[in-house]
């Protein structure tokens, strides 16, 4: 099973005191199982800009993230799953941010499960495999 990790998901192990049980499971997750979304990328690098530690998110980013992940690029072939699911979503009247609608066109094009702790919206996406694990931990606090 390979898993694209949403924003949240990344940013959990980037912690000062990541959540025991995710870290775990995540240590069993094979290096070439993990993907992310260049929209991912993008959303973490603006959240260091905005920072006051900026150098320092920077850093991990650069030297802990990127080499972890295989980040997968916004195409014309996930541009048309995007396309697909916004237009399904507005005509249910159940829209949903574009970069997180970008960053679930990512994996169902992908066939990757997502790794995200957002779960109550990534459910309104059809065809969405969602990993639970960061919620989860997140509920018991370990």
């Amino acid at each position: 099973m390979a898993f694209l990790f949403d924003t949240d998901a990344i940013s959990e192990v980037l912690r000062r005191r990541p959540l025991p049980d995710y870290v775990r499971w995540l240590s069993g997750v094979p290096r070439f199982e993990q993907f992310t979304s260049a929209v991912v990328v993008g959303e973490l690098f603006k959240g260091a800009y905005g920072s006051a530690d900026a150098a320092r998110h920077l850093g991990n980013i650069e030297a802990r993230v990127l080499p972890a992940l295989t980040v997968l690029p916004y195409d014309v072939q996930v541009a048309r799953v995007y396309g697909a699911l916004r237009a399904q979503l507005e005509g249910l009247g159940r829209v949903l941010a574009d970069a997180d609608l970008q960053i679930a066109a990512t994996a169902v094009h992908h066939d990757l499960e997502l790794v995200t702790g957002n779960l109550r919206h990534f459910r309104r996406i059809n065809g969405l495999r969602l990993c639970t694990i960061l919620d989860e931990a997140r509920r018991g606090r370990s």
